[in-house]
């Protein structure tokens, strides 16, 4: 299999039957042995879904009539011709002649012709197509009317840089695990492995990578400017030697592959979801419940953050609880960890109250649109109802399960409107035994309940926090 043949499977499943990317990524990338092949395949699944309203429109005008449903597979065949020759530094006749190929692959070889005949004929009309497509502004935009009309509703003053940050490339963000090593030495690890990043803004904990191409073609950094490893710098690589292999450049692609990682010395995960760990403030000696935490990044953080007697995290899909649990055991922490419904206390509480409860509730991802694109391409507008009638069922459930003087946090990475700050307005109007706790912190936009963070700002996905407390 080719990197274009892959990325042709794992689209024609998003597209023509509705999969989520993550999931098809996770299966079929794996067919790949050489890492720029698993590199270029992911980059063009991604980078077609990003733009797919201007590509899907682009396309419309280059066909004389609709393909049949069946050859959904050519359709983004050539959709990702077209993403090739608008985004990518690939000269045009190689990816034209490689785009083509994929069709005898397919066992398709009518559709041979037809995708020459398409991506020649934008090649030659490029500017005229282009000019006529971005006339159409959720084209230009590369958004869905529903999501446009709905982000100028809800930010009239922000949804432009909200829609340019959809559409931009996110960052490779870390949390360190500071009961590993501190932040400042595995930065000097990075740099002895000759991968630059910089500390991430308003937490302790979070690095950005300067540029994923950093993994995939890292660029040698000056030795010069490295400086001497601080002792903190010096043990840590130590330790590093003595546990695992060299750092192989061979698979430097791979997230696994960065110094450390194996050992759980690092996480992936933005840095405005590394926000949740510290608003939450846990007391020593608390009872916690992480209510929705799969896949275990902030059940992580927080148990890296405090020491925590009892932290119980739930999550309803077998396989989502799994994940929760490998992550806690390659980062060598505990928890309790079960699979269970959050809305059926009956079945899994025990019945002694929780101090802190930390509830990342299912949301629209409205806010993460730069990490999984085809957000824009799976979300209805319809949707938006049924999750915030679902966070309201989950906001009743476990309100009665913290203790009086608890707090709980609410998460969500939505920038709308009817999963945020009126969810929280409407369950401080229900609840009289409810207040909310204001976040004194310099992130984010205040609103007239909780905390937004609107996705690329210092460089962050789209997060909402709100933080309650019961009443004595």
């Amino acid at each position: 299999m080719d990197a274009r043949s892959v990325a042709t499977q794992i689209l024609t499943d998003v597209i023509g039957h509705k999969r989520s990317l993550s999931d098809c990524l996770d299966i079929q990338l794996d067919s790949l042995n050489d890492g720029r092949d698993r590199a270029l395949a992911q980059a063009l699944c991604y980078g077609v879904l990003r733009w797919l309203p201007r590509l899907q429109t682009l396309l419309r005008c280059l066909l004389r009539k609709p393909l049949n449903a069946q050859d959904c597979d050519i359709q983004v065949l050539l959709l990702i011709g077209l993403y090739q020759h608008l985004y990518l530094r690939i000269p045009p006749h190689a990816a034209t002649a490689a785009t083509v190929e994929v069709t005898r692959r397919l066992k398709k070889p009518w559709a041979t012709p037809l995708v020459n005949a398409i991506l020649r004929n934008f090649q030659r009309q490029r500017n005229v197509l282009l000019n006529q497509v971005d006339k159409q502004i959720n084209a230009k935009l590369a958004h869905p009317p529903w999501l446009l009309e709905r982000l100028q509703a809800d930010w009239p003053a922000f949804w432009e840089t909200i829609v340019e940050a959809n559409n931009t490339h996110p960052p490779l963000t870390l949390r360190v695990n500071t009961r590993c090593l501190s932040r400042d030495a595995y930065l000097e690890i990075l740099q002895e492995a000759q991968i630059a990043a910089t500390p991430t803004a308003y937490t302790e904990v979070g690095l950005i990578l300067v540029a994923q191409d950093e993994i995939i073609n890292p660029t040698l950094a000056n030795s010069s400017q490295q400086g001497e490893l601080t002792e903190d710098g010096k043990l840590a690589k130590k330790l590093l030697e003595t546990n695992t292999p060299p750092f192989n450049r061979e698979k430097k692609n791979s997230i696994f592959n960065l110094p450390g990682f194996t050992q759980g010395w690092i996480s992936v995960q933005d840095g405005a979801a590394q926000l949740a760990a510290s608003l939450l403030d846990v007391p020593a000696g608390a009872r916690v419940l992480d209510a929705c935490a799969a896949p275990g990044g902030k059940t992580a953080h927080l148990l890296e953050h405090y020491e925590i007697d009892t932290l119980l995290a739930l999550d309803n899909k077998p396989e989502r609880v799994q994940k929760l649990a490998n992550t806690l055991q390659r980062l060598h922490l505990s928890a309790q960890v079960r699979c269970a419904d959050v809305t059926q206390p009956d079945t899994w509480w025990d019945g002694q109250a929780f101090d802190r409860i930390l509830l990342d509730v299912p949301c629209s991802g409205s806010g993460i649109i730069r990490r999984h694109p085809d957000i824009k391409y799976l979300r209805k507008p319809s949707d938006i109802k049924t999750l915030a009638a679902q966070q309201k069922r989950l906001l009743d459930t476990l309100w009665p399960l913290l203790k009086p003087g608890g707090q709980l946090l609410y998460v969500t990475c939505s920038v709308f409107a009817e999963e945020n700050h009126l969810q929280i307005k409407n369950f401080l109007a229900d609840n009289k035994d409810a207040q909310e706790e204001i976040l004194a912190v310099n992130w984010g936009h205040a609103l007239p309940n909780g905390r937004q963070i609107l996705p690329g700002e210092d460089n962050l996905d789209g997060f909402y926090y709100a933080c309650l407390s019961k009443k004595n």
